[in-house]
This record gives C-alpha cells, sequence and structure tokens, in this order.
C-alpha cells in the first residue's frame, strides 16, 4: 500500500503541472506513513494544541496516516528574499499548492474507497483557531511523525528536500507500513549551535532563537494576504525558508550546496 500511494501522489503532481498550467513548478513529492495508534498524536495535545485532534477523531477504525511534501522548485524562492512583504511568485506558490493539496487529497480517497478503504482529509491550511493561532490538525506535526524530517529553529519542517514546499495529510483505515524516522537533527543550529540563517531572515523580529511570537509573524501574513487579495487567499510570508541552508536539502548536504 506504501508504494502504491507514493507513485500515486509523485503521478498526480507530475501530471498536474502538465495539464493544469499553473504557475509554479514543484520537485517530486516526498511521502511518508505513520501508525494511527503512534503514541506520539496524543503528545500533540500539549506540543500543538489542547484540541488537537487524533487520528480516530478524524475516523473512525483509523489504521494509518499519509503525509507528504511538495517541494517547491528553486525558481520559487529565488524572488523572496530581500524584501519586507512576500513576492507575488511565492504568493502564487501558496495558493497553487493549496489548491493541488486538495486535489490530490480528493484524488487519493476515490483510489482507496475503490480499494475498499475509508479516509478522512483535512484542508491544507485554515484549520486554526484565528484568535489562538493554535491548530487541530497540524500537518507540519504529523509529517515529523511519519517521518518526513525534524523540525528546524523556525519551527517547520526539513525534510529531504528542505524546507521551501507544502504538506498535506490524511487518514485511512488502509494498512501502511510505518516510515523509519531521522535518528539526528536536521537544523544546524539544534545540532551544531550554528546557523540561525532563519532569525536574521525574519523581517518582523518575530523569531528568535530563544522565542517565536506567532501574532507578530500573523500580522505579516495579513498583510501580505491583502497585498495579493486579488490572487487568492495568501496569507504568506516564507523568507524564514529562503536562502538558508535548509532551504532544499538537509543543510550540509550535496543539494544544500547549490541553494538559492
Amino acid at each position: 500500500m506504501n508504494d502504491y500511494i507514493t507513485r500515486e501522489i509523485i503521478r498526480f503532481v507530475d501530471e498536474y503541472q502538465q495539464s493544469a498550467g499553473p504557475g509554479t513548478s514543484w520537485d517530486e513529492p516526498l511521502v511518508g506513513f505513520a501508525d494511527a495508534r503512534d503514541p506520539r498524536f496524543a503528545s500533540l495535545h500539549r506540543a500543538v494544541s489542547p484540541t488537537h485532534a487524533l487520528p480516530e477523531h478524524l475516523l473512525d477504525g483509523a489504521r494509518s496516516v499519509v503525509a507528504y511534501f511538495i517541494p517547491f522548485e528553486k525558481a520559487v524562492a529565488a524572488g523572496n528574499s530581500g524584501s519586507y512583504h512576500a513576492s507575488r511568485k511565492w504568493a502564487l506558490a501558496y495558493i497553487e499548492t493549496n489548491r493541488l493539496i486538495t486535489d490530490i487529497n480528493a484524488h487519493l480517497s476515490a483510489l482507496l474507497e475503490h480499494r475498499g478503504a475509508r479516509t478522512a482529509v483535512v484542508p491544507p491550511t485554515h484549520n486554526f483557531d484565528e484568535e489562538r493561532l493554535m491548530s487541530d490538525w497540524s500537518h507540519r506535526h504529523v509529517a515529523w511523525i511519519a517521518g518526513l524530517g525534524t523540525f528546524g529553529l523556525h519551527n517547520l519542517l526539513i525534510t529531504a528536500r528542505g524546507c521551501c514546499g507544502r504538506l498535506g495529510s490524511f487518514v485511512t483505515d488502509a494498512v501502511c507500513t510505518p516510515s523509519v524516522r531521522p535518528v539526528f537533527e536536521y537544523c544546524l543550529f539544534k545540532s551544531k549551535g550554528t546557523c540561525g540563517a532563519c532569525v536574521k531572515n525574519c523581517v518582523t523580529g518575530a523569531l528568535k532563537e530563544d522565542s517565536f511570537d506567532r501574532h507578530r509573524c500573523y500580522g505579516l501574513l495579513l498583510e501580505n494576504a491583502e497585498l495579493f487579495e486579488n490572487e487568492g487567499l495568501a496569507d504568506v510570508c516564507g523568507k524564514c525558508t529562503c536562502g538558508v541552508p535548509c532551504s532544499f536539502a538537509i543543510p550540509g548536504t550535496t543539494r544544500d550546496r547549490d541553494r538559492v
């Protein structure tokens, strides 16, 4: 089942960008799997939000959780550095990738239903409390449990293809084999106490080495949403993910050496 789901997600993204004509280009997705009974899901009540859902809250009889990361191609991030507001290309990538994730989830739900399995999907974004700014289903943390990467100082997931991209996930009662989780920290600050480039890139000062002001960050996201409101909903920034060692690779690897 793992191979089947992975192939379908990769194929869907490849065909989508050839036929749908989006302005965004993506690299090959990464897919991870978790046992819906993994005790780490219960820990998200503390790590994310007291109201964070468990897989069985979304789907009675849940057996597996599937998470995937869709990396942007480097050109998407190239123009999102050196200015206060997000670039138009970055905003469009956010909008178009959210649409892509919604379509992937619908596609996989139909395929798995045909195979006798049920699924439950969660929107790619805006499944959070807008006052507390806490999520009831964190795709980042779900992807972490599914072995797709480790968290950086910027609070985003660093995968084998970096952090410039979008995450999606869904719950199913199909039986999948849990993925092997990383055995070391990918973030240079967490592993060696070096780097901190994401903090330097934060134009609002919301991100610091020892704290994160989510409301200050969200204020800029809303400014960008207003700036690009004619394009769609783009409450994004992304400065902390662009032009840093973890943008498109695990820091220190070969792919990292030719980052934008």
